[in-house]
């Protein structure tokens, strides 16, 4: 039977395409790490208090990114050059979602706009963030190479999206609400779009490492897109709705070690 889980077992079990998935996920946290101390950085001074939970939420990106290339390690895998199809944090600034590289590159101050834009993008990417981890720890929380990874994982995603909560509806509350319900709708909308083409190219690469036949690929194609057609039409809904979470200031502390991984 053709499962979210069995494709993710094929995956990590066979050493090419278990590279190819953990090279893809190392860079993007990566990367979201450099974005995120870059963010801590400049915050302006109106909002200074918010720069230790940044750096908090760049750290863990960081120490994510070590997670997956430690994972590789323990197989004797090299990371892989990423195709740029696959590349999902690239894609999303090219299609206008969050703070843009030439911005953070810059010695300049944000503005609160920007600290605004920047927490909508993140409230959306760590939903799905969030939510595929929610999956995977279901499935393979408890298994032997990949499990203690997943759980360490899945527990700051769902860090990351209370802070993300908690901190728009503080700036709601001081009068950017329709700027934030605006700039949520735009990047839900947008990375929808981004998800559905960096799956397409993710599936078709590890098809092709695992000899998928074509009925079986066509069927993973149509299932990308129909998930597509339904966050386009209502979907998009769950990325935007923002409650107080429970876990309240889930970023006021430092950043947990990847005990036995870096």
């Amino acid at each position: 039977m053709l499962s979210a889980k069995s494709l993710f077992q094929e995956i990590i079990d066979n050493d090419e395409s278990f590279r190819l998935f953990c090279s893809i996920a190392a860079s993007g946290e990566t990367q979201g790490g450099w974005e995120n101390a870059r963010i801590a950085a400049l915050v302006p001074e109106a909002e200074r208090a918010l720069a230790p939970k940044i750096t908090r939420h760049g750290a863990d990106e960081d120490k994510h990114g070590r997670i997956f290339n430690a994972l590789m390690k323990k197989r004797g895998l090299t990371p892989v050059e990423i195709p740029p199809e696959t590349d999902y944090t690239m894609l999303l600034e090219k299609n206008g979602i969050g703070l843009t590289h030439d911005k953070l590159k810059r010695d300049e101050p944000l503005t609160v706009q920007d600290i605004v834009t920047y927490l909508s993008h993140s409230r959306v990417t760590e939903q799905r963030a969030a939510d595929q981890m929610v999956m995977l720890r279901k499935d393979f929380g408890d298994h032997p190479e990949i499990g203690k990874a997943v759980r360490m994982i899945s527990d700051d995603e769902d860090n990351h999206l209370a802070y993300c909560h908690e901190e728009l509806l503080r700036f709601a509350r001081a009068g950017h609400g329709r700027t934030i319900q605006r700039t949520l709708r735009e990047c839900a909308l947008a990375e929808a779009r981004v998800y559905r083409d960096v799956s397409l190219a993710v599936m078709a690469r590890m098809g092709r490492i695992l000899g998928w036949s074509r009925p079986k690929a066509a069927l993973l194609t149509t299932g990308i897109r129909a998930m597509y057609a339904y966050e386009r039409a209502a979907g998009w809904r769950r990325m935007v709705s923002l409650t107080m979470p429970e876990r309240r200031d889930a970023l006021g502390g430092p950043a947990t070690a990847a005990s036995g991984y870096a």
